[in-house]
């Protein structure tokens, strides 16, 4: 798939925000710092498009990319940011269940991971969550270049094992730097707008 096309995020909180029309939505899930903004960045082949900070916490909203005029990619605050009130992450996850129940544009979540840790317990509760919504899911495992050829293996398996990953569920690994897994996050998007 070629990324012709990106607009400036159309920006939510709740459901009215939302944009109109039946175009699919893919969200975007994970941890504060886990790279989302540079995962989207290196999909749609933009530096900075989507801010990247270094501070984790920065999302706040639900943001709505909309890409080549055919589909959105929809991201929402990282989560375990212990530096974001409770009542400020009550409402973040008020927000995102919001939009998992009411939403039928909804094609697909990808659950972004740090691929150099064991996936936390707050990994593993999204994980259950988004199944108890019987929602598609791609694990998408970030910054997958900084673990060595020897250590990987044990560390995919660490993952699926730890997620107790359904066999249905795909798990990419991903990389900002040498763009592996860009292609196929690309090509589960291009199969669902069809």
């Amino acid at each position: 798939m070629q990324i012709d096309k990106v607009k400036e995020p159309l920006i939510a909180v709740r459901r009215s925000q939302y944009p109109e029309g039946e175009s699919p939505e893919f969200l975007l899930v994970g941890r504060s710092n886990v790279g989302k903004s540079s995962f989207i960045n290196t999909l749609i082949e933009r530096k900075n498009f989507a801010r990247t900070s270094s501070k984790p916490g920065k999302t706040q909203t639900l943001n709505f990319y909309f890409i080549n005029d055919a589909f959105y990619l929809v991201d929402v605050p990282g989560y375990g940011y212990a530096s974001v009130s409770k009542d400020r992450q009550k409402k973040f996850g008020l927000m995102i269940e919001e939009y998992l129940k009411e939403r039928v544009n909804l094609k697909q979540v990808f659950l972004l991971i740090d691929y150099r840790h064991k996936p936390t317990e707050d990994d593993c509760l999204m994980y259950e969550f988004l199944k108890f919504y019987n929602l598609d899911i791609t694990i998408v495992a970030t910054k997958y270049d900084k673990i060595g050829k020897n250590a990987r293996s044990k560390q995919d398996k660490l993952i699926k094992e730890t997620l107790k990953l359904d066999a249905c569920d795909e798990f990419i690994t991903f990389s900002t730097i040498t763009k592996k897994g860009r292609h196929e996050v690309l090509d589960i998007i291009e199969k669902k707008i069809k």
